[in-house]
């Protein structure tokens, strides 16, 4: 029997995939077959074909890095047991869970991430949770407050009974998270007990969002008088310390808001995060960083051991910069799991895993820029003296001695208590601190782009660094995703930006490539991601192109009786089959995938178009972008349901103008086909195909053909009506006189 401080901590598991590759060289080899064809047949056809000709070569390209990011697929498998026999004592972790708006992140989301995380399964004398409230609102603080009084009951009770779910409003809905042993009268009794308390934290929780501190701000809500939301003192406090250092007790908890004035930039959650990792170096010091959003609670309560497993065990570090874990939902769990599956562990294969924002352990000293090939001199000072190490890092001694000893990777640094280190973190959290040193810059969360996490990612990944894939079972975090419409639409819009914001910027991964030490692979990886805004172009020209055809007579597709069209029908049928097989071998249904190719489309069409010229008017210097945040919904149903009973939900966003004027330009293509009212061609003219391709469009966004007849939030607003209207009148106009042109050309 080997023994068991000889066995690895983790090992690789690289994935078969043979039939997915063939299946993928096969579609690749039928849209080559496809241009070819377009090609040789351009000269004989009109404009629509030429068009056609351009979308697919975009959708030809996209394909191919879709093929080499998934091509070698692999799986870390973790073995959190032996950790005990190997790891003489874990080490410290520092976890981070930001909010920004307590309306659209209701506060009751905050405390069951918090509450998840101050009972995983974990020594609580290693464990510092810090919150940072962008809002400085007093809900927060009172929800965190009241929270860490329901954590003395919560925390010991979760590890008492080994409960596997650590999110109250999960584990009290789901009676799978109860153990299987707990059958004892003396559990149920304890059971019922949390119950009642946990819903009395909601109802005190509840009870303050509606009627706000009728009595004022007093006792500890003192410090929010006369604050606003963007002009406020930095406010830092311990709610609850672990002052005997006890490992089964409850973690440090602290409060954080930053400090905002009206004249100084705070760079949104980038700067959030930059503040958060200040202060806990000057009070905790760990040398890992969990961070996860505010709506992100803990699954797994192993989930830390099983990282530890990844960051302890690797021979070399510089192969785990960061663990990532995959970011997914409870509510519907199929939005980002057929990512995961068949493009995330692709890319796990490459250089590891993109930084997703939420549910990732960081190392410290990754963060604060060190690269691989410094990791040797990690004995002695990477900075040479300490003017250099102040000139980054800030004026603050007691912050620049212990990120000196973060960057040797020693452990060392702790304040005898909390309280000892209250001033020094105050001063780190203030506004102005980061003038003149290298935060965002050269190290921590990387500013210049609204998806600040991929931009960090990228960077680590630069200097160097691979990085780890946590994805156990059941997952490690769940979180809810944006509920109805507008809030899906927000989110996506601001990853559109984020992304082509890094595209056009010098953090452009080809120069990553060039210049530094980005794997090929792994850059035409962060390209297909980067790109994914202006596949909105292409997109929105092709679910076009079929109105066009039936306006003006004219033909992008070849006629049923012409050899080419086996082409495009195999193509067609190929892709959409085999993006139900990933679905289905995934375990979820027809319906599902249907539900997921048409949000595809609707997202592309609507919220990354908006996000293509959010980016084109900042580089024109006409706009600023800005973080939005998403709303949050809670679903407390166990399909998962939200408010909206899975219905899309319009607001008067122009967002949804581009998607209503595609179908309202197909309604009335498809009214001149069938009433015959269709110029005269001077080719072959409209025929089946484009019949087939109008209807089919429709049927993809069919939600807003619903919504031009419906009222309320499920309709489409008379002024968004209005407005796609004259653009679709436009539209056919132009059409029409593009077709005049194209018959005047022919003649000649």
């Amino acid at each position: 029997m080997a023994n068991p401080v000889s066995l690895p901590l983790f090992q690789k598991v690289f994935i078969k995939n043979t039939t997915q590759r063939a299946v993928d060289v096969t579609i690749l080899l039928l849209l080559l077959c496809l241009l070819t064809y377009r090609l040789l047949t351009l000269k004989d056809n009109g404009l629509a074909w030429f068009l056609a000709f351009l979308c697919e070569s975009w959708f030809t390209f996209n394909w191919v890095l879709v093929i080499c990011s998934r091509w070698t697929p692999m799986l870390y498998q973790t073995y959190p047991e032996r950790l005990q026999q190997q790891v003489k004592e874990l080490p410290p972790v520092d976890m981070f869970v930001t909010t920004a708006d307590p309306v659209l992140e209701p506060p009751i989301l905050t405390v069951n991430t918090v509450l998840s995380l101050l009972a995983v399964d974990y020594p609580a004398n290693k464990l510092a949770c810090y919150v940072s409230d962008d809002a400085c609102s007093p809900l927060i603080f009172y929800s965190l407050v009241e929270a860490s009084k329901f954590a003395n009951l919560w925390v010991p009770f979760c590890k008492k009974y080994n409960v596997q779910v650590r999110a109250p409003f999960r584990c009290f809905l789901d009676d799978r998270s109860v153990p299987s042993s707990a059958n004892s009268g003396e559990f149920q009794q304890e059971w019922k007990k949390m119950k009642d308390e946990y819903e009395q934290l909601c109802r005190k929780i509840e009870n303050a969002t509606q009627q706000p501190f009728p009595f004022g701000l007093t006792g500890e809500l003192v410090v929010f008088s006369n604050t606003e939301l963007r002009n406020h003192p930095e406010i830092v406090k311990v709610l609850w310390e672990n002052k005997e250092g006890l490992p089964d007790a409850v973690p440090h908890l602290i409060y954080i808001s930053r400090e905002k004035r009206p004249e100084h930039q705070h760079h949104y959650k980038a700067g959030a995060m930059n503040v958060l990792t200040r202060v806990s170096g000057s009070m905790t010091n760990a040398p890992f960083m969990l961070n996860v959003d505010c709506d992100m609670f803990v699954n797994n309560a192993q989930i830390f051991r099983q990282a530890m497993c990844l960051l302890l065990g690797s021979k070399n570090e510089r192969d785990c910069g960061f663990v990532q874990s995959p970011q997914l939902f409870y509510d519907r769990p199929e939005q980002l799991l057929i990512l995961h599956e068949y493009v995330g562990k692709g890319i796990v294969g490459i250089q590891g895993a993109f930084y997703q924002g939420t549910g990732c352990f960081h190392r410290r000293k990754v963060i604060y820029g060190l690269r691989p090939d410094e990791v040797e001199v990690q004995g002695r000072d990477v900075y040479s003296d300490e003017n250099e190490l102040q000139r980054d890092f800030g004026i603050s001694r007691e912050f620049m001695k212990s990120a000196a000893h973060a960057l040797k990777g020693k452990t060392d640094y702790y304040p005898s208590n909390l309280s000892e280190s209250l001033e020094a973190a105050h001063q780190v959290a203030g506004c102005g601190y980061e003038y003149g040193t290298s935060w965002g810059i050269k190290f921590g969360w990387m500013y210049g782009s609204t998806t600040e996490d991929i931009l960090t990612g990228l960077t680590i990944h630069n200097r160097g660094w691979r990085t780890g894939y946590c994805s156990p079972d059941p997952p490690a975090f769940l979180g809810c995703a944006p509920p109805g419409g507008p809030a899906t639409m927000t989110q996506q819009k601001r990853w559109a930006t984020g992304l082509l914001e890094i595209l056009f910027s010098k953090h452009n991964p080809i120069f990553g490539t060039l210049k530094g030490k980005l794997q090929f692979r792994q850059c035409l990886a962060y390209l297909w991601i980067f790109l994914w805004g202006l596949r909105s172009i292409p997109e929105l020209c092709y679910a076009l192109l079929p109105a066009y055809c039936l306006i003006t007579n004219s033909n992008f597709l070849p006629s049923i009786q012409e050899p080419g069209i086996y082409i495009f029908v195999a193509s067609f049928v190929s892709y959409n089959l085999y993006t139900l097989s990933e679905i289905i071998r995934t375990g979820f249904s027809i319906k599902a995938w249907w539900i997921t190719q048409c949000m595809a489309r609707i997202i592309t069409l609507s919220a990354w178009l908006f996000g293509v010229i959010n980016v084109v008017l900042k580089l024109l210097g006409l706009l600023e972008t800005e973080f939005e945040v998403t709303r949050k919904g809670q679903s407390t149903s166990d399909d998962g349901g939200d408010d909206d009973d899975g219905q899309f939900v319009f607001d008067e966003s122009p967002v949804f103008v581009p998607i209503t004027v595609v179908v309202m330009v197909h309604l009335t293509a498809l009214a001149i086909s069938l009433f015959r009212l269709l110029p005269q061609s001077s080719g072959q003219g409209s025929g089946l195909g484009e019949l087939f391709g109008s209807v089919f469009v429709l049927v993809s966004f069919w939600p807003f053909v619903q919504g031009l007849f419906r009222k309320g939030k499920y309709g489409i607003p008379l002024f968004t009506i209005f407005k796609s209207a004259a653009l679709a009148l436009l539209f056919i106009h132009l059409c029409r006189e593009v077709q005049k042109i194209c018959v005047i050309v022919d003649m000649k």
